[in-house]
């Protein structure tokens, strides 16, 4: 019988076992070996993983008490995660041990690597701890860690370089290159994939359609046709560049950061960079728009209703009143309902008018404007002053 070494081991299996009589551990390795044979065919019986070395030494603790039995089972797997699942999941169609009716039931999957790689990590922040003088600020030395540990994080996606687990958020974001997912991982993004040429691939299509998408990309002539080639194939929802020059590989914490804060919806962009006749960008000149009377009026009933509370109140299509929140509660409710319309008392923000424009939200009233706003065609923004 192989054994399988420490070194190979990827996943331990933990199941918990009851026996209603009281039985040994050959019991309950027979029962695992005979029981679980066949199942799911002759490649992966257990017997045949364990000859060559690809389950390990299966171990079992055992407690007895009043005449009947209980106890753990330990199997050390190199199989990858979905072959590991399986055995897994076998071990609890184990229906007797030994002479006596029992049940099996898994505990829990351990990753053997990932308890590892937090042993590295604590290793190695004692190791810098030593390594610098205690004048060092034990702040910036974390920070250095974190950073090399973000950049070794490096996934793929159908082939493609991204963070760990893209398909896990509801968001992502689009760069160009390798080099631009290694520069966002250093600084704390992972939701990021690559599209790695000028042609487009399938998965970032496909990824496009069913995630909140922002892309990315250089501040150069390369970005603006890569970007012309995605708006012609996929779903974008907002669009970020580097500065006028820069690659998103080259640029700062602080410049990644100011760039995705400045990312603008497509409807906006759309309007506010349209090629003049000479094949230069101007700026789109949003016209002031009107309501009827009859909505100017709900609006306004609203508005006096909450000035001076601090709340803001949600309105849908039908003008109907769907609930008041506080405004440091608005962005967590605004996900969960199905607004029209946003009647707050406090300042009109550019952060709450991405939000509104993710969530469907066509009109935003408040007591004024804060800042520069941008907004895509189909918003309408209003003030106290515009209500009377």
């Amino acid at each position: 019988m192989a054994k399988l070494a420490q070194s190979t081991v990827k996943y331990t299996i933990y199941a918990r076992f009851e026996a209603d009589g009281y039985v040994e551990k050959p019991d309950v390795i027979g029962a695992i070996f005979g029981q679980t044979e066949g199942l799911l065919g002759p490649d992966m019986d257990l017997r045949e993983l364990q000859r060559t070395g690809r389950i390990g030494r299966i171990d079992v603790k055992i407690n007895s008490k009043n005449g009947k039995s209980s106890g753990l089972i330990i199997i050390p797997s190199s199989l990858d995660s979905s072959e590991t699942a399986l055995v897994a999941a076998c071990c609890e169609t184990i229906e007797r041990i030994g002479p006596c009716n029992a049940k099996v039931r898994i505990e829990r999957i351990e990753d053997v690597r990932s308890e590892k790689r937090k042993y590295v990590v604590e290793r190695a922040k004692e190791l810098l701890r030593t390594l610098y003088d205690y004048g060092t600020e034990i702040e910036e030395i974390s920070e250095q860690l974190k950073e090399a540990i973000r950049s070794s994080e490096i996934s793929e996606f159908k082939g493609l370089p991204s963070g760990p687990n893209i398909e896990n958020y509801d968001s992502i974001i689009i760069v160009e290159g390798r080099a631009d997912v290694v520069n966002l991982l250093r600084h704390g993004i992972k939701n990021v994939i690559a599209i790695e040429g000028t042609s487009i691939p399938e998965a970032i299509i496909d990824l496009s359609k069913r995630k909140i998408t922002t892309v990315f990309l250089d501040g150069d002539r390369g970005g603006d046709l890569i970007l012309k080639e995605l708006l012609s194939v996929a779903d974008i929802d907002f669009i970020a560049r580097a500065p006028q020059g820069k690659e998103v590989e080259e640029l700062s914490k602080k410049e990644i950061f100011k760039a995705l804060r400045n990312k603008v919806p497509l409807d906006q962009y759309k309007q506010e960079f349209q090629k003049n006749g000479n094949g230069k960008e101007k700026k789109y000149e949003k016209k002031k728009k009107s309501i009827d009377n009859e909505r100017k009026e709900i609006f306004k009933s609203v508005f006096d209703d909450i000035l001076g509370t601090r709340a803001a109140c949600f309105i849908d299509e039908e003008l109907n009143i769907l609930g008041k929140v506080p405004i440091k509660e608005m962005f967590n409710a605004l996900r969960e309902t199905k607004a029209d319309v946003i009647i707050l008392d406090g300042d009109i923000e550019q952060k709450l008018v991405e939000k509104a424009v993710q969530n469907g939200v066509r009109y935003i009233v408040g007591k004024s404007v804060k800042g520069r706003i941008r907004a895509p065609e189909f918003m309408t923004i209003l003030t106290q002053k515009d209500l009377k």
